[in-house]
């Protein structure tokens, strides 16, 4: 063979093909591991993709200042908030390895997905994702729905909430309080209402459905938001549907004024926080 000639041998060229092999199918993991975190289910046994609605109803705004949050929005209307603060950090560490790493061995607290939570189950935070963390049954009821949100050990969870920089708006005479959780697809809580407060996702998609304090919606306590989009949503008239609008991850929050009520759906896994002023 010539000096500097362009040829490998076959031994080489498998071992060279294998090396770019390797590379790329760790790239593509990489990949996957920045974009959702690890929480999303593929290939065969997939849950069927949910769908966001046609236009959302909720008002977008970038730069808001304090002056106009308490103008507008604090006491009369949601608003979708975007561009204040940087949870790159806190999204990084809540990918699905490094939680489980972290705070597998760790026991939560699960309360069921219907309007007044009133069951209570504590089991291992890694049982509960590898074994609970599954799609909505749409036949299930509310009772029998096992849910990961709020009832968070704040001091076992310190190191990982240390990170999180809630939106720079509070309002007079309240405290923060922060509820952390993680749930499958199809998943969410039914209609409710409480004091104010902001709702940032993680990773996934959460789609809400909001009505004014005066006027309440039409629902079962014990019946799974899935189920009252499938049945109840589609009855409604325009007038009687509620302000609506999906939360994607990493870009926005969403703020809730006072006893407005709201239901959720997390159209994806979903790894989200809320920030509750009380």
């Amino acid at each position: 063979m010539p000096r500097g000639g362009g040829l490998m041998a076959p031994g080489a060229r498998l071992r060279f093909l294998l090396a770019v092999w390797t590379l790329a199918v760790l790239a593509r993991c990489s990949a996957g591991e920045a974009g959702d975190g690890g929480w999303q289910r593929r290939g065969p046994g997939a849950p069927a993709a949910l769908a966001e609605e046609q236009r959302c109803a909720v008002e977008r705004r970038a730069d808001l200042s304090y002056s106009e949050f308490v103008q507008h929005y604090a006491f009369s209307r949601p608003v979708i908030l975007q561009g204040l603060t940087d949870n790159s950090r806190f999204r990084a560490l809540c990918s699905r390895e490094r939680l489980l790493d972290s705070f597998g061995d760790n026991v939560v607290r699960l309360s069921t997905a219907n309007t007044y939570s009133y069951r209570k189950v504590d089991l291992p935070f890694q049982e509960y994702v590898e074994h609970l963390l599954y799609p909505q049954d749409p036949t299930s009821l509310g009772n029998d729905t096992l849910y990961f949100f709020g009832d968070n050990n704040f001091s076992e969870w310190a190191s990982l909430f240390q990170h999180y920089s809630p939106p720079p708006f509070s309002l007079l005479g309240t405290t923060t309080a922060y509820s952390f959780g993680i749930a499958g697809a199809g998943s969410g809580v039914p209609f409710h209402w409480h004091g104010p407060g902001f709702s940032e996702v993680i990773y996934g998609r959460k789609r809400w459905f909001l009505y004014p304090p005066e006027k309440t919606p039409e629902f079962h306590p014990n019946k799974t938001t899935l189920a009252w989009l499938q049945d109840v949503y589609p009855t409604l008239t325009s007038s009687a549907r509620p302000l609506e609008c999906t939360v994607q991850a990493g870009e926005q929050v969403l703020y809730f004024p006072d006893r407005w009520w709201h239901a959720t759906l997390n159209l994806d896994t979903s790894v989200f926080i809320s920030t509750f002023l009380s």
